[in-house]
């Protein structure tokens, strides 16, 4: 078939194509009644407009900003490469991409990250975001000057963000929490939870998710009041050897995120049996598989990631249908016997 082009539009409508240009680049001018029928003649036409085309003839580029979580972390550091990495494949649709990494678990760094750029916001902005009124009014002054704003990895689902790029954190815990069931065969005993902080919001889900498992599913196993690491290995493995040190009943533990070292340094320096289910798939955790300290990563791809945010930022800012599909971001399992 014979693609359909806006001077089919212009015909159909009975309007000039420079009428079919006003109207598709939502210039002023043009009447309500004329916007209508050139509407309807794309209906009736199928007409698909080739954004990029568009674009180019416009000489149109795009300004996107990643604000993203500095640190230890080996995903935060992979995730900060990934978007390095996509400048490359970013510039091909015309876009330049920039990146400011922030102290942890810091809502007003990130509110300070924004407001260095003055004016110059560009189109729009990709956050890992820390769940708090700051970054609610931040995102909020961002939308009133009309940049798209989406929250990536973490989310804030109560503010005015367009969108979120990520897994389905509550699904990762209902994960964690299936694998812990079939790992432990202890008849009762005490679940161990790592953390962040209770202030993001992929670290609450999946402890939801975590919970909603083992209240329905295991009624033998208690979940103990998580550990909060604040991003930081040494004092994840100060506290979590404390733990281990005065409870001899734990018997499984989910590593939430963050702090992943020392998960594994407690782990290992425990004198008991424990199942444990971690995040972050890194040289630690792929050695502690191997070992057989840990049993279980769940791995979300910050490559995925990057280049979803990308498209879901642009097809926002081009009006464009996304593609739910592609950028529906999936967890996997990754065990001993099938790391990468």
């Amino acid at each position: 078939m014979t693609r359909v082009t806006a001077q089919d539009v212009a015909e159909e409508a009975g309007v000039s194509l420079a009428t079919v240009d006003r109207v598709l680049n939502k210039r002023k001018g043009v009447r309500d009644k004329t916007i209508e029928r050139v509407t309807q003649a794309m209906d009736r036409l199928n007409f698909v407009r080739d954004q990029a085309a568009a674009n180019l003839a416009r000489g149109r580029t795009y300004t996107f900003t990643f604000i993203v979580t500095a640190g230890e972390t080996a995903f935060f550091s992979d995730l900060r490469g990934e978007i390095e990495a996509a400048r490359d494949f970013a510039a091909k649709e015309r876009v330049a991409l920039r990146m400011v990494a922030v102290p942890p678990l810091d809502p007003q760094a990130i509110v300070d990250a924004i407001d260095s750029f003055g004016d110059d916001l560009g189109d729009g902005f990709a956050i890992v975001s820390v769940e708090s009124q700051a970054m609610r009014e931040a995102i909020k002054a961002l939308r009133d000057k009309g940049v798209h704003v989406i929250t990536f990895i973490s989310d804030v689902p109560n503010s005015e963000r367009q969108r979120f790029v990520g897994i389905d954190n509550v699904a990762a815990g209902r994960v964690a929490g299936g694998l812990l069931k079939r790992f432990i065969s202890a008849p009762k005993g005490d679940v161990a939870v790592v953390a962040g902080s209770g202030t993001l919001r992929d670290h609450v889900e999946r402890r939801m998710g975590l919970e909603q498992v083992m209240r329905a599913e295991c009624p033998h196993l208690t979940v103990l009041p998580w550990i909060e690491g604040e991003e930081s290995g040494p004092l994840v493995e100060q506290k979590l050897s404390k733990l281990l040190a005065e409870n001899p009943n734990v018997v499984g533990l989910y590593s939430v995120g963050g702090g992943t070292k020392g998960v594994i340094g407690a782990i290992e320096a425990a004198p008991q049996e424990i199942s444990v289910v971690t995040t972050e798939l890194s040289d630690h955790t792929r050695a502690a598989l191997i070992a057989g300290t840990v049993d279980a990563v769940l791995v979300q791809d910050p490559s995925h990631e990057v280049r979803s945010a990308v498209r879901v930022l642009k097809a926002l800012a081009d009006e464009t249908i996304i593609n739910e599909k592609q950028e529906r971001i999936r967890i996997e399992i990754f065990m001993r016997d099938n790391l990468p």
